[in-house]
């Protein structure tokens, strides 16, 4: 009951906080098709639900009813093994290219999904919220090239994150 009470309670706060942001770029257009399937976290500024999270997966598979199922899974205990999983939907905004969702883990709250930077062959993609206070960088791998991770960084700057907050995830190899 306290992780939903917390999890209900962070989602209104990003609600509320939309009010309060600034103009973010999202990418022009997503193939939801190609962008189903697994992605790996590279890095995050980091949350209380991902506390002590590593191993950090997403997968995305599109339905027949035109949403997205996103299902999140981590390790939450390295030695022991446990994995922290929750399975929600995503919602396309319309003519926002697909690049804008909204995410519900849990009725009624959604929250801002917006993929803001995506490699073209879609190996890898950056997902943000217009408040600046979220952002996640993933892969189709669990690593990434120092130079192409560097690259994004530097993008996301001139988006107007305080990169200095990433953290990189720890992912096995």
């Amino acid at each position: 009951m306290k992780k939903i009470y917390i999890t209900l309670t962070l989602l209104l706060s990003m609600l509320v906080n939309d009010s309060l942001s600034q103009t973010l770029q999202t990418v022009p257009f997503v193939d939801i098709n190609s962008y189903s399937g697994k992605w790996y976290e590279i890095a995050s500024f980091p949350q209380w639900f991902q506390k002590g999270c590593t191993c950090t997966t997403a997968e995305y598979t599109l339905t027949n009813k035109g949403y997205v199922i996103v299902e999140n899974k981590c390790l939450k205990d390295s030695i022991n093994g446990k994995q922290s999983y929750i399975k929600g939907k995503a919602f396309i905004i319309k003519n926002s290219g697909n690049a804008k969702l909204l995410v519900q883990f849990f009725w009624p709250f959604k929250a801002k999904y917006w993929i803001i930077d995506l490699a073209e062959d879609y190996s890898y993609a950056v997902v943000g919220h217009p408040n600046r206070k979220y952002l996640w960088i993933l892969s189709r791998k669990s690593t990434m090239a120092d130079g192409t991770y560097k690259q994004i960084v530097e993008r996301m700057k001139k988006k107007g994150f305080d990169v200095s907050k990433l953290k990189m995830t720890m992912q096995q190899h």
